[in-house]
């Protein structure tokens, strides 16, 4: 018998539709509870700068410094960080990012110009922002890859500066997240974080230099700041947390479906992970290597949290209702686990980035792939795109 926690719906059942609805309860009661808190941040910094955001970082972050100044990570630190980090790791930083700089340089929009029979010059400019502030999660985990994502498009454009705002609770930071810096470009990082390191960003202070556009994730507090503070500054999305849904036929190794649930459920006990088929033996194949394998995990305690909490393993009649749950889902990342995954790819519409067949798991573009992983959450795919450079350009 499986003893996870993890919900179990069905489609035929008469409540299907409640236990689907709670299960995509987003908690806005939570998002507004800390909208007040949110908002005196930011209009501290907006009016006391540097000052409040010392404050802050000492309540925060738990750093004692005597001047923002001291915040900024300089050039003997980052090849400290360098120095930390071996060749195996460097190596991979440094595929991800060529990966991830060539396939983004597809995207680069270019001016054009057209001249019509009688004279008429019509034509359309495009040019880099100036100047672009990175937000980087810390606390739990550290996520070079993200750095990368956000940046690197940033560079491809032609955006003038990139300042990066980092937290380092306690003065910790993991130096990939420093070498990633370097290998996107970015030009000045800052062990600011919070709806704090938002406020700097967006107002800018006697130190950090305000910014034309704010790109990267965070937690409940950045997201509110950054839905906060937009028309001040561009945003590229605000996230919330992460997803995966995955569609699969019953061939699929029950592991395998497992562990590509873990990865997203690893990022947040608020991430959510569905796996949809049409295959009862699947799903209960699937329940138990969820069992079974969740004490491996480092981060099981956050993955068992996850999946009580907003993860599901759902029963459908037919392929073609998991292709039409799925898009009403609008899921951030969607796996096809199927034979043929290209048959089906045109029934889906609304989904941040699929992955097709049982040999892509999302894991890859989170990090290697080349394509972008700040992707639309909360079903904001329904009408909108991952992160590109096209959002570092003014057509």
């Amino acid at each position: 018998m499986s003893t996870t926690p993890i919900a179990r719906l069905d489609t035929v059942e008469a409540e299907f539709e409640r236990q689907l609805e709670t299960l995509l309860d987003r908690g806005q009661n939570r998002e507004q509870a800390i909208e007040a808190q949110v908002h005196d941040i930011l209009e501290q910094v907006r009016l006391r700068g540097d000052q409040a955001l010392l404050e802050y970082s000492r309540k925060f972050d738990r750093l004692e410094v005597a001047s923002v100044a001291d915040l900024e990570i300089s050039p003997a630190q980052i090849q400290a960080a360098r120095n930390q980090v071996s060749q195996e790791q460097l190596g991979a930083l440094e595929l991800a990012a060529t990966r991830i700089r060539d396939y983004h340089s597809h995207q680069k929009q270019q001016s054009w110009r057209i001249e019509e029979p009688d004279g008429t010059s019509l034509g359309q400019r495009v040019t880099p922002l100036h100047r672009v502030g990175v937000y980087v999660p810390g606390g739990k985990a550290s996520y070079p890859s993200s750095v990368l994502m956000n940046a690197i498009p940033a560079t491809v454009a032609g955006v003038e500066e990139i300042v990066m705002a980092v937290p380092a609770p306690g003065g910790d930071l993991n130096p990939l997240v420093l070498v990633a810096a370097q290998l996107a470009g970015v030009g000045r990082i800052f062990t600011v974080g919070g709806a704090q390191a938002v406020a700097a960003m967006t107002y800018g202070t006697e130190t950090i230099p305000a910014v034309d556009k704010i790109v990267g994730p965070g937690n409940r507090y950045v997201a509110t700041a950054k839905k906060a503070v937009f028309g001040r500054v561009g945003l590229d999305m605000v996230a919330g947390p992460s997803e995966i849904v995955i569609i699969s036929d019953g061939e699929s190794n029950p592991d395998w479906m497992a562990m590509d649930l873990f990865a997203q459920a690893e990022h947040d006990e608020e991430a959510q992970a569905i796996l949809i088929s049409f295959d009862q033996a699947l799903l209960d194949e699937v329940h138990r290597s969820i069992d079974r394998l969740l004490p491996t995990l480092e981060r099981g305690d956050i993955v068992r949290a996850a999946l009580a909490g907003r993860g599901a393993l759902i029963k459908v009649r037919d392929l073609d209702e998991a292709l039409a749950l799925a898009n009403r889902l609008a899921p951030e990342h969607l796996e096809l686990a199927l034979e043929q995954p290209e048959a089906v790819l045109d029934s889906i519409t609304q989904a941040g980035a699929i992955f097709l067949g049982r040999h892509t798991p999302e894991a890859l573009g989170d990090y290697c792939a080349g394509s972008n992983h700040v992707l639309p959450t909360s079903t904001s795919a329904r009408f909108s795109s991952p992160l590109g450079v096209y959002d570092f350009q003014k057509p």
